[in-house]
């Protein structure tokens, strides 16, 4: 098993702020906005806004252990290496975390496919055509493999124009609908009470997912001790502000039972009055970027840390390969086939949900990494602690809605758990 860092390779391109930006609004803004402001209305009624401005929270509290650990131990491994430095005599604990990491990727991927193909299939007047939709799905995964594949400059490249050209179209639609909007909807504004607020913060925080995936690339990043934080941070508060801009504007634009019944298409739904027809192809144009974007930096930093995990031994060194660009091209060819089966034939409720529930755990052990290494990362313990006890109380939240109101589908996901942590146990015990 491979125990040194990777300082001593040589990479030749490297990511700015505006590209390490980019990533984290690419990775955030992806699916999100666009599949989920239908559920988090669902949930939490007028007071949606406050569910997307909680998980900005939790997302900036995530943020600050994985800043914290991403500088103290430079390596594409991210969380899995993170967990490895605070319980080195428990390798099987990173382990275990390592592959659900990548499983969730996966099941983000799916996420992200199915969108761009449910919003590109809209735009083609062919709204209901499930072959439309595969087909564009499968298209978009494809396509950011052979962009991935080319280098890290051309995916950061790729990212900036596409994540810059995104934001620009929400802010517009954000600032118009802002001007429009009757703040009258907003009467009474916790009508389904406090608890649901939280239910909805924790049932879309795969929204917030992304911003991990800079950590990823500190071996690829200028000036990692400037930009690191910057790019995390940064792109924590711009998605987040856009979140909770554009919530706004819902819930202030249509009926309660308008946004619901529009699932995965209410923000589009939600243009048609501000803007008519023009607003509903320009958000859907947004969609399109949006998940072009996270696709585009999911792909990048998840194959990072699957190579990781190949050069580890805590999978195959299969997955380690890189191509003369420095690409981890197995890892990367892996992750794009998965997402294309999950995305085709999938059930996206479940993996949705999955996904949210993942990297809340992922970062409540993050968070326990950082608190343990507390001496060499130099972290705040009262921060520490108070990010902490924000996850744990959001993850008990969706356990507890699932556990009353949907067994078959915490069953489900209970499932995935076990059977990849088995595979990765299993795997570590026959590789020692």
């Amino acid at each position: 098993m491979k125990k040194e860092s990777k300082l001593h390779r040589v990479i030749e391109e490297k990511l700015g702020l505006k590209e390490l930006l980019a990533i984290g609004v690419g990775g955030m803004i992806g699916g999100g906005i666009f599949s989920v402001l239908g559920i988090s209305v669902n949930f939490a009624g007028n007071g949606a806004p406050l569910s997307f401005l909680i998980d900005m929270l939790i997302a900036l509290a995530a943020g600050y252990h994985y800043v914290k650990l991403a500088l103290t131990f430079r390596d594409d491994g991210a969380s899995y290496t993170y967990l490895l430095k605070a319980f080195p005599n428990k390798p099987w604990i990173a382990g275990i975390e390592g592959w659900i990491v990548i499983v969730g990727y996966i099941g983000t991927l799916a996420l992200y496919a199915f969108t761009f193909g449910a919003y590109g299939a809209d735009l083609l007047g062919m709204p209901h055509s499930l072959l439309t939709r595969v087909i564009l799905s499968i298209g978009v995964l494809v396509f950011f493999y052979l962009i991935n594949a080319k280098g890290v400059k051309s995916s950061g490249i790729t990212e900036d124009i596409i994540v810059y050209s995104k934001i620009a179209i929400l802010s517009f639609f954000a600032v118009v609908g802002l001007l429009q909007a009757d703040f009258s909807k907003f009467t009474p504004f916790l009508n389904k009470g406090i608890t649901s607020i939280f239910l909805g913060a924790a049932v879309i925080f795969v929204a917030y997912e992304g911003f991990q995936l800079i950590t990823n690339a500190v071996l690829e990043t200028e000036n990692p001790d400037k930009n690191i934080p910057k790019g995390i941070y940064g792109s924590i508060i711009i998605t987040g502000t856009i979140y909770l801009l554009l919530s706004i504007v819902a819930v202030g634009t249509l009926t309660y039972e308008q946004i619901v019944s529009a699932k995965e298409y209410a923000l589009a739904i939600v243009a048609q009055p501000i803007l008519g027809k023009l607003g509903s192809v320009l958000i859907g144009i947004a969609a399109l970027m949006a998940t072009s974007s996270a696709i585009n930096s999911t792909l990048f930093g998840a194959s990072r840390m699957m190579a990781e995990l190949g050069e580890q031994g805590m999978m195959p060194k299969i997955f380690a390969e890189r191509s003369e660009k420095n690409v981890p091209i197995v890892s990367l060819l892996t992750l794009t086939t998965a997402a294309l089966l999950f995305t085709s034939f999938g059930s996206l409720s479940v993996i949705a949900e999955f996904s949210s529930l993942t990297f809340l755990l992922v970062s409540i052990g993050v968070s326990i990494a950082n608190i343990k290494l507390q001496n060499l990362t130099k972290a705040n313990l009262k921060l520490a602690y108070l990010g902490l006890l924000l996850m744990l109380v959001t993850s008990a939240t969706i356990i507890g809605y699932l556990a009353i109101n949907n067994k078959n589908e915490l069953s489900i996901i209970a499932l995935i758990y076990l059977a990849v942590s088995l595979a990765a146990i299993i795997y570590q015990k026959v590789t020692s």
